[in-house]
């Protein structure tokens, strides 16, 4: 039981700080809170969430096959993961924020609706292949294969509650000025920290 908690904590952790990393979501999610209203940045965040599903999936699929019938691709797949892993560490680290103009209002357009919305959010998840990359090291560096499957159950829920929940907050606080204007300001810092701790898993994974 303890080392089905220590995965799931693991694992929860991982998959925060990559979907808090800055990327297609969230440049998504920041452009439709900000473009459109906070209503569409959540429709858009559900979408995103909705997304992981797609991924998760074809890990439970694909992943017993490559196991059985191909432990060297899957000793690729795993360095190839955790070089990935280091690779989100070292560009969340040196990546650079641009300032945003925030002039306290947000323009009042023609809003996309919540299916469409929580379309493009689906599709952003989707068709990004970084998300693709990193489901795939994950199912193979972190998730043992005789896992059982009430645990992957959980693991899947908390994967899929991580990316609404964040991605909900996000566009709650990106439009409110005074939260956006600090968030803005301290981002890099921010990205730093993530950055480090991805280096260090991604070390560690290597080495194991």
């Amino acid at each position: 039981m303890t080392e089905h908690l220590v995965l799931i904590g693991t694992v929860t952790l991982i998959h925060l700080l990559a979907v808090m990393s800055p990327g297609p979501d969230f440049i998504m999610v920041m452009k439709h809170s900000l473009s459109y209203s906070r209503e569409t940045g959540i429709w858009t965040s559900i979408g995103i969430g909705l997304g992981i599903l797609v991924h998760i999936l074809y890990c439970f699929v694909g992943l017993g096959i490559v196991i059985n019938n191909s432990p060297v691709l899957f000793n690729v797949i795993k360095y190839v993961g955790a070089l990935y892993l280091l690779y989100l560490g070292i560009m969340s680290f040196i990546s650079k924020v641009e300032d945003v103009d925030f002039d306290g209002t947000i323009q009042l357009k023609v809003q996309p609706g919540a299916l469409k919305s929580l379309r493009i959010g689906f599709l952003t998840n989707v068709l990004n292949p970084k998300a693709t990359l990193f489901f795939l090291s994950l199912f193979t560096l972190v998730i043992s294969p005789d896992t059982p499957y009430g645990i992957l159950f959980i693991i899947s829920i908390i994967l899929v509650g991580n990316t609404m929940l964040w991605f909900v907050f996000l566009s709650y606080v990106i439009t409110i000025r005074k939260v956006r204007i600090i968030f803005n300001r301290f981002q890099n810092r921010f990205n730093q920290v993530f950055g480090i701790i991805l280096i260090l898993v991604a070390i560690k994974i290597a080495m194991g």
